[in-house]
């Protein structure tokens, strides 16, 4: 199991990389490419914060650490979990995790560029790397819960 999320890994930084290495070589910076009018544009963009450019300032040391801190905890997590849907999640995390974190330590910033439109208003522009973190940790959260909906019927004798 570890294999397949280690190549899940690699895959998704290389394709995180590639990525903001093409919008930043095609798009100048603080441009857009209208992709789909009102909707989607690529945004070349540079964010020195954590999601959705929180705690801006903070310095890139502190992401820093921080990243490595969770990445180590979820390598701890990849050790003791033998649910390949969990692995998965965590692949998907620490993919994520990584991928940004590669762009603080080489750049002082995270190269961002996807730029969806929502009735108009302009939300978080962000990258693969930052789309890895969102579905792996959302999905953790829904099987976390599906474990324990689980749990909780079977120890009330109402298998499925």
């Amino acid at each position: 199991m570890l294999v397949s999320s280690l190549l899940l890994i690699v895959l998704l930084v290389g394709l995180d990389q590639w990525t903001k290495a093409a919008v930043t070589k095609a798009i100048p910076l603080h441009e857009s490419i209208v992709m789909i009018p009102g909707f989607f544009d690529l945004t070349n963009v540079r964010n020195t914060g954590a999601a959705f450019s929180m705690f801006a300032g903070m310095g890139m040391g502190f992401f820093i650490v921080l990243t490595i801190g969770a990445i180590l905890a979820m390598i701890y997590y990849f050790i003791h979990t033998d649910d390949l849907r969990i692995e998965w999640c965590l692949a998907l995390i620490t993919a994520g995790a990584i991928g940004n974190l590669i762009d603080r330590a080489t750049l002082g910033y995270v190269r961002d560029f996807f730029q969806f439109y929502i009735f108009g208003w302009p939300f978080a522009v962000f990258n693969i790397a930052d789309v890895c973190v969102s579905v792996g940790f959302v999905l953790l959260v829904v099987f976390m819960i599906m474990d324990e909906w689980k749990e909780k019927r079977e120890h009330a004798g109402l298998q499925q």
